[in-house]
C-alpha cells in the first residue's frame, strides 16, 4: 500500500466529497478550507467570500490502486473546470476550481491533467494550481454530508446526482465495488 494525499477544490465540497467517496483507492475524504488568509475559518466566514479560502477536499488514497493523475482526471471530468470562481449557482472565489499539489511531482501531474482536460472542454480550463497552504478541516457536520443530511437537502439532491451519474458513465472503471448506480 502506497498512501498519498491530494487536495483539490471544485466548488461545493459536499459535491466533490460525494464523488470521491465512490472512487477506488480513495481511503478517506475530508472536507475543509484552504488557500485563504484567516486562521481557523468557519463555514459562515468562508461562504461570505472574504477569507480567500476555497471549499476543498483532502483525499487520502492508495497510489498502488489509483494514480494521482487518474484522480485528477476524475476531478476535472466531474465538475466544470471552465467556470471561473463558480460552480453552477455557487458563485465566489470560495467555489473556485483549484489543485493544491503536495510536491513537485504532483504539480507536474496537475499541469499535465489540465492540458489533457483541455481537449474535452469547449472553453478554456480555468482551474488554478495554487500553493499548498494551511489546511483547515470543515466543521464535523460537513463531513460525509451526502451520506447523511445531504440526502434531505434540496440543493444536494439537485446537484450531486448528476455528478455521480457522470462519474459512473465516464469513470466506471474507477468505481469502488458496490458504489450505487
Amino acid at each position: 500500500m502506497a498512501i498519498e494525499t491530494a487536495t483539490i477544490a471544485g466548488g461545493c465540497f459536499w459535491c466533490t466529497e460525494a464523488v470521491f467517496n465512490d472512487v477506488i483507492g480513495v481511503t478517506k475524504v475530508e472536507s475543509g478550507y484552504i488557500g485563504g488568509t484567516v486562521a481557523n475559518p468557519t463555514y459562515k466566514q468562508v461562504c461570505g467570500g472574504a477569507t480567500g479560502h476555497a471549499e476543498a477536499i483532502r483525499l487520502t488514497f492508495d497510489s498502488d490502486v489509483i494514480s494521482y493523475a487518474d484522480l485528477l482526471d476524475v476531478f476535472l471530468g466531474t465538475h466544470d473546470p471552465t467556470q471561473l470562481n463558480r460552480q453552477g449557482n455557487d458563485v465566489g472565489t470560495q467555489y473556485r476550481s483549484a489543485i493544491f499539489p503536495h510536491d513537485a511531482a504532483q504539480e507536474a501531474e496537475a499541469r499535465a491533467a489540465i492540458e489533457r482536460a483541455g481537449a474535452d472542454w469547449p472553453a478554456p480550463i480555468v482551474t488554478t494550481i495554487e500553493p499548498l497552504t494551511e489546511w483547515y478541516p470543515a466543521e464535523d457536520y460537513h463531513q460525509e454530508y451526502w451520506q447523511g443530511e445531504g440526502q434531505r437537502n434540496p440543493y444536494c439532491l439537485a446537484v450531486i446526482p448528476p455528478k455521480l451519474r457522470k462519474l459512473r458513465k465516464s469513470f466506471a472503471n474507477r468505481l469502488k465495488e458496490g458504489a450505487a448506480a
